[in-house]
């Protein structure tokens, strides 16, 4: 199958922001490296012309006007000397012989370089040296008495040699002065340019800026400011708003993940509301379901307590006065009657105290466990007394609860203790406290019977039973009572797995200077 390749478009329509920012530096160094190129040659032409100028074309001229007035004191000595003989003339000629040679010496370098100035300067050398030879020096060397006549004779070619050697000198200068006016020209034109060419540079300085800026706005800045209000947008509800992406594929990329991010919260929103109304329908099939387990709790304390006295009682008096009378099986029958009225009775009153917890009794206050402990082994001092219990405990704190549930939880917990008791012992209780955090943990330990692993999460659901009610009396709701209890004050309970013999129950309170746990509500 034949692909086709990408065109431009979609090639940059997967560069990221990294990407892009690698070619725009990319872009930016070449431009500025052309343009400080540009600008450093032009600093350099600026430089290498000033340079030019300042210590050659003016110091040449400079040093070619010094060889003339050299020259010209040197004439002007010799002519003098020639005229009146005295020695004094010859004190210009010497200076300015050594002024010559100065100025030739710094001449020579400077005109090197330059075909015509070299050659301007040697003609002017081969005249000087004309005229010192024909001219100078035999006038020089003369004495007194024979140096007017020598310059006599010689006046005229002296005139006509000089006046040749300043014309040439006059050639050298005027060469001079137009190579110094030529190379000033020069270095005005290249501080124009140089003048322009940072002007250029400063011009794509600020195009490169606004291109950057530009660049940045568009691609990266404007794109983050559409998504981030989109975004506030659904954050604050609006979670119909969608999400634009736009900008590099990798913003792109974001405000997709962010728009996947988006349906799935209003997805999981209509979810939410489906539950809500699901829980809304559920919560008024709850609240019809305990306004009828209200009225069945109603009828229990009231309506069927009355038929239930009336069996039980009737009962009682058939076996006090017919007990003995019949047969052994109608005794028997009778007990079973009377058994059964009787544990039925005591069964619907632990249902109904099972009812009431966290919706009769349910006035949470500072509640001192030292008393409430105390009263429940006072409720249970006959039982604790035929059973030569010992009970021990630590110093017990003050609590935020309900007296009357916690009053139920200790009596629970140690008539528990007492009545499942090792035959082999005597029943040992210790009950302790410690502090941990916003908590109070408690334990209930004893050396009784103790409860086997598998059935250590059973015993706290409602009628779990594991003996026969010949073994051990009760209705099997004690333990589950107890959780109600704990669960509605915002604690836990649980069975120590490690601790043998006997059972050891952990439960936890809250403290009654820990924060203030929020309401539970307990079905009946």
């Amino acid at each position: 199958m034949n692909s086709k390749p990408p065109g431009p478009e979609g090639m940059f329509s997967n560069w990221t922001t990294r990407h892009w920012l690698r070619a725009g530096v990319a872009a930016t160094l070449v431009v500025l490296a052309v343009v400080g190129s540009l600008g450093g040659w032009a600093m350099w032409r600026t430089s290498q012309l000033t340079n030019e100028l300042v210590d050659r074309r003016s110091p040449a001229l400079i040093n070619s006007i010094r060889l003339q007035e050299s020259l010209v004191n040197q004439e002007t000595g010799i002519r003098g000397y020639g005229l009146s003989g005295h020695a004094d003339f010859l004190q210009p000629y010497a200076e300015g012989q050594a002024d010559e040679k100065a100025a030739l010496d710094r001449l020579r370098p400077l005109t090197r370089d330059d075909a015509r100035t070299s050659a301007d300067l040697a003609e002017v050398e081969r005249l000087i040296g004309v005229w010192q030879e024909r001219i100078a020096r035999p006038v020089a060397a003369a004495p007194a008495s024979q140096a007017a006549k020598l310059s006599t004779e010689r006046a005229t070619e002296g005139k006509d040699t000089f006046d040749s050697l300043r014309k040439a000198m006059a050639r050298q200068q005027s060469h001079l002065e137009n190579e110094r006016t030529a190379a000033g020209r020069d270095l005005r034109r290249a501080q124009t340019l140089r003048n322009w060419m940072f002007a250029v540079i400063a011009a794509v300085i600020l195009l490169v800026a606004s291109l950057v800026f530009e660049g940045l706005r568009r691609g990266i800045t404007n794109p983050l400011t559409r998504l981030g209000s989109a975004a506030r947008d659904v954050a604050e509800g609006r979670f119909e708003r969608n999400l634009p992406g736009t900008g590099p594929a990798d913003l792109r990329q974001l405000a997709s993940d962010v728009e996947s991010m988006r349906r799935r919260l209003v997805e999981e929103l209509e979810f939410s509301e489906e539950s809500r109304r699901l829980l809304d329908e559920q919560a008024a099939d709850l609240k019809r379901s305990n306004a009828e387990l209200e009225q069945f709790a109603y009828v229990a304390s009231h309506d069927l307590q009355e038929p239930l006295r009336k069996v039980s009682s009737f009962t009682q008096l058939l076996q006090r006065r017919y007990g003995g009378q019949l047969d052994d099986r109608a005794d028997q029958y009778i007990a079973f009657a009377v058994d059964g009225a009787n544990r039925m009775q005591v069964l619907i009153n632990d249902l109904l105290a099972f009812s009431r917890v966290g919706r009769v009794h349910n006035d949470h206050q500072r509640v001192d466990l030292e008393q409430v402990f105390a009263r429940s082994v006072d409720n249970l001092s006959v039982a604790i007394e035929e059973s030569g219990a010992e009970i021990t405990h630590d110093p017990l704190p003050e609590v935020v609860g309900d007296t009357t549930q916690l009053s139920m939880l200790w009596q629970n917990l140690l008539s528990n203790a007492v009545k499942f008791r090792s035959p082999e012992r005597p029943p040992r209780i210790r009950v302790s406290a410690v502090r941990e955090g916003d908590l109070w943990r408690f334990a209930v330990a004893d050396n009784g019977i103790g409860i086997a692993p598998e059935f250590q999460e059973k015993v706290f659901i409602l009628f779990q039973r594991l003996h026969t009610k010949d073994a051990y009396p009760g209705t099997g709701i004690g333990l589950a009572m107890c959780k109600k209890v704990v669960e509605f004050h915002g604690g836990t309970i649980g069975i120590d797995p490690g601790h043998a013999p006997g059972t050891r129950i952990i439960f936890t309170l809250p403290a009654a200077d820990a924060p203030a746990a929020p309401e539970r509500k307990t079905q009946p």
